[in-house]
């Protein structure tokens, strides 16, 4: 694939790389004294909410009855299990620690590909060495994580991560896949709806309500910015590239914002940038290289490509 055809998506991509990165700060300042749940329902339904009146003010809202029960099963997947989850499990462990468990999502979803025959190739010596490289990257910033484990909160908070970032990895290899093609800022919009709604629902079979009284002025600044920035803004972003990129690609998001929201733990909370950072820095950009030069080169070796959006 030439990026000059795709500079768009590129660029999209691009502001999905750093704005994710900053919503797991956000997140983490948000829930801390707001029911989890609520909160990302609230952030959901409102940006989903403000997006689907824009289109229609602007006379862009183009809806598919059809492709409505498929944008309900991506709300649940990607917006209500997975970022939804992603924030009680901020509860538990640092918001760079979740960052880090969901820079995972390559390597899930490669799996998933293979596994559901959807891309029956094994992965070159290019993508290989890049999985490798981020993998390596993850084992390197998790060395200091270890001792915790024996914190069963922290451990619960690991795995609710982990799960996350899976559902999160099968909606992303759906959505590439299956669903078909739609308006992009529309599909974003109803996912987010759809999401927050199922969010609501976990909300009142989870949540602690007597938390309300504690919310404070920091956690609806960081509900605001989640809102605009992190959903309004780069949802539709994602979901842009996502049909435009390669979903091999498009998952290299997942490595860049741990190195976003460690950067803002130093700056913000004055956490230390050790020298096993850098050296994980070093293993995530050769990740995003060598992935990226390997599903290129797969594009040039098969016609139709499977990572390309089905006509």
């Amino acid at each position: 694939m030439q990026i000059e055809k795709n500079i768009f998506a590129y660029l999209a991509l691009v502001v999905v790389c750093i704005v994710w990165g900053t919503t797991y700060f956000a997140l983490r300042v948000g829930v801390e004294a707001f029911p989890p749940f609520l909160f990302s329902a609230i952030r959901q339904v409102l940006a989903g909410g403000i997006l689907l009146l824009l289109l229609q003010l602007s006379g862009n809202l183009k809806i598919d009855r059809n492709l409505l029960p498929t944008q309900f099963v991506l709300g649940i997947l990607m917006i209500a299990f997975g970022n939804g989850i992603i924030g009680w499990s901020e509860r538990y462990i640092p918001s760079g620690l979740a960052a880090l468990i969901v820079s995972i999502l390559p390597v899930y979803i490669v799996f998933i590909n293979y596994m559901t025959g959807i891309d029956n190739r094994k992965p070159n010596k290019f993508i290989f060495s890049g999985l490798l490289l981020g993998s390596l990257g993850i084992v390197l910033i998790f060395k200091d994580n270890l001792n915790d484990l024996t914190n069963p909160n922290y451990l619960k908070g690991m795995l609710l991560a982990f799960g996350a970032c899976l559902s999160w990895a099968l909606g992303s290899v759906y959505s590439k896949h299956t669903v078909l093609k739609g308006n992009v800022m529309t599909n974003a919009a109803f996912q987010m709806v759809f999401g927050g709604v199922i969010l609501f629902g976990m909300s009142l079979g989870m949540d602690d309500y007597s938390e309300l009284k504690a919310i404070g002025t920091e956690s609806i600044w960081a509900l605001g910015y989640l809102v605009i920035i992190g959903s309004v803004l780069a949802y539709p972003c994602y979901v842009y590239a996502l049909e435009k990129l390669p979903i091999g690609v498009v998952s290299l998001y997942a490595y860049i914002n741990p190195l976003v929201a460690l950067f803002l733990g130093y700056v913000f909370l004055n956490e230390a940038i050790t020298g096993i950072t850098l050296l994980a820095f070093l293993c995530v950009v050769g990740a995003v290289y060598f992935i990226n030069k390997g599903y290129r080169n797969n594009n040039k070796e098969v016609a139709p490509c499977l990572y390309e959006v089905k006509k």
